[in-house]
């Protein structure tokens, strides 16, 4: 597979993580199905020297560390630390996902929460388990993990995968990690960027709303006289928030469309726009239940406004059999042109 294929190929992933969010819905926030242990024998906190980059693994600690310093990670990177939290640290994996989510810039729902899933056997027919000899094969020198408590067979790896003890114990191996400050995560954007709603500037205008989901692209319809608002609600970043960089991140592509940056609840922001004479956006799962609150409040407070919305534009066609597995999906759709 040249290049060019294995990236819509991996295109295709992400497509098929929102095919299976879209026919799951809510469901995508559970397990679906069992995995090794009951829900209950994992962990409900993320552990403090897992977070703060000092497990004394260095493929752990330099995934941890790459996360908060950079926003991305490698997909064996994180594969790796969502097999070691769940099954060595026995942290429930939709803990660890929701952590994780704040930290990546390119965080989508569907992708981190069903590779987590994965990871933990709730999501595929076994737990992805990993040793340091699949490190030593994959990563730099630098993050080989000799010595570790990862460095075993992939038997003793299912037994301890299998056992509701926790490995907790630290072994450094006689290297020096003394980790790193955890980077606190915001149900707001920080910065006087934000603005509260203003109701001021949207009077008898048409505005298009450009959401963090959103910004990489505005409708064909929105003409030059329509006003673009940037906006953040809050309910969508209640039981999600971000770091700051990851604010930083989608404050600065917001901006590039637009210098009016509204942060607020979805009823503020609807107070806001009941004078402009039309409002409209582009739907996306992770802000959906917000924008149809937002619709109702529009239409309800005022029967002259125009309320639009246009889809999400897809690479691949839209598949309607829900398809249980990445295979079938591919089978049957085809990239969009």
């Amino acid at each position: 597979m040249d290049a060019k294929h294995k990236f819509v190929f991996e295109l295709g992933w992400r497509a098929y993580y929102r095919h299976v969010w879209a026919h799951i819905g809510e469901g995508i926030h559970k397990s679906l199905h069992s995995g090794l242990l009951p829900d209950d024998a994992y962990r409900a906190e993320m552990p403090a020297d897992v977070l703060e980059a000092r497990t004394g693994i260095a493929a752990i600690d330099l995934t941890v560390r790459q996360l908060y310093e950079t926003g991305y990670l490698h997909n064996h990177a994180r594969m790796w630390l969502a097999s070691y939290v769940v099954h060595f640290r026995k942290v429930h994996w939709y803990t660890a996902a929701q952590w994780m989510i704040g930290h990546l810039l390119d965080g989508d729902v569907a992708s981190n929460h069903l590779s987590w899933l994965w990871a933990a056997g709730t999501g595929s027919t076994k737990p992805y388990l990993f040793n340091a000899e699949n490190v030593a094969k994959y990563a730099p020198a630098h993050w080989h993990s000799p010595g570790t408590v990862i460095d075993t067979s992939y038997e003793n790896l299912d037994l301890l995968a299998r056992s509701a003890a926790a490995v907790d114990h630290l072994i450094d191996n006689g290297r020096a990690y003394f980790g790193i400050a955890k980077p606190a995560l915001l149900a707001a954007p920080p910065g006087a960027t934000w603005c509260e709603p203003d109701h001021s500037i949207v009077a008898g205008r048409n505005v298009w709303l450009v959401h963090p989901w959103s910004m990489g692209s505005v409708s064909q319809d929105v003409g030059a006289d329509v006003l673009l608002i940037g906006v953040a609600f809050a309910e969508c970043h209640a039981q999600t928030p971000w770091s700051a960089r990851r604010w930083r991140f989608v404050t600065e592509g917001l901006l590039s469309r637009t210098p009016q940056l509204w942060s607020g609840s979805v009823q503020q922001i609807a107070h806001a726009l009941k004078g402009a004479r039309s409002v409209g956006w582009q739907l996306d799962a992770h802000a959906d239940s917000a924008l149809e609150r937002l619709q109702g409040l529009l239409q309800a407070g005022q029967a002259h406004q125009v309320v639009t919305s246009s889809p999400q534009p897809n690479l691949f066609e839209p598949v309607a059999q829900y398809c249980e597995s990445f295979a079938k999906w591919w089978r049957h759709t085809k990239i969009a042109l």
